[in-house]
């Protein structure tokens, strides 16, 4: 398949990326249908689009005719078959559990047209780990967009050994058209490229937090005003979910076994609290007075 092929897009997972992914793929032309198994979620996405596009308009980023148009290329259904039997590309974006995306690609591999491209966004699981629940393995990959994804625009692209070259190129082409800018992960390690660089920067903040070191605003200060990044290490992580962080703690350690694998235990304790950062008001910081 080359990029040309690609006409239509079905994003699983409607949730914090998905939705976002599946707007992008419509403001750049493709014909794209976002699913979800929870109503809820499914109308929060289908909510925002609106009122994001809206917005736009009023800031006069874009016309109402090219608003109606982007917002006619996006459909929203809570039947992943209604959404991914005419698919030429698929993005999976459901929570970081190995089983459930298993789960779903198999789905998917029943559904989707053979020449389709299935894609997760995982953030930290290979494709490796997956592509053998289905039975186009070299049509499986990793396509990792970072949070918020209409605005960041790196995408990691990651060649697992079962990947095709030809798959490879086509998801590094799409990126292109999506107007990001993805880099060719050659080989599957822990974290990709830039996550593995964050997490090693966030292990060293923990331990400081949880050592006494300094407090968790001047921690992220330095960072800010110091390394010239434009969040610290828990203002980033307040943004992008510490249930997300658990998770991928979780993963590693049971992959591993190693204790310093362990998610740190003041991460533990928010997530025990439902304190996963601004989605829920409160995380590392609390953000019930904005």
């Amino acid at each position: 398949m080359k990029i040309e092929d690609v006409k239509n897009i079905c994003v699983v997972g409607a949730g914090n990326m998905g939705h976002q992914i599946a707007l992008q793929c419509a403001i750049s032309g493709y014909n794209v249908k976002c699913t979800d198994v929870i109503p809820e979620v499914l109308k929060k996405a289908e909510d925002f689009t609106g009122s994001y596009l809206e917005g736009r308009v009023k800031k006069g980023k874009m016309t109402e005719e090219q608003a109606k148009k982007i917002r006619g290329n996006i459909a929203f259904t809570s039947s992943l078959q209604e959404a991914a039997r005419d698919a030429d590309y698929v993005i999976e974006a459901v929570l970081e559990r190995l089983e459930l995306k298993r789960k779903v690609f198999a789905q998917l591999d029943g559904i989707a047209p053979a020449h389709a491209i299935l894609a997760t966004n995982s953030s930290m699981i290979v494709s490796s780990k997956i592509a053998d629940a289905t039975k186009r393995p070299s049509q499986v990959c990793n396509m990792h967009f970072f949070n918020p994804a209409l605005v960041m625009k790196l995408v990691e692209v990651v060649q697992g050994p079962h990947v095709s070259d030809e798959t490879t190129q086509v998801a590094m082409q799409l990126c292109e058209k999506l107007d990001k800018i993805p880099i060719h992960v050659k080989k599957e390690v822990w974290g990709f490229v830039l996550n593995r660089i964050i997490a090693a920067i966030a292990h060293e903040a923990y331990w400081m937090l949880e050592m006494g070191v300094a407090s968790l605003e001047d921690i992220d200060k330095a960072c800010v005003y110091g390394a010239g990044h434009p969040m610290g290490p828990f203002r980033l992580n307040d943004l992008t979910g510490l249930d997300l962080s658990y998770d991928i703690y979780m993963g590693k350690f049971l992959e591993t076994g190693d204790p310093a694998d362990f998610p740190p235990p003041q991460l533990v304790q928010h997530v025990a609290r439902g304190e996963y950062g601004e989605k829920t008001g409160k995380g590392w910081y609390d953000y019930t007075k904005k």
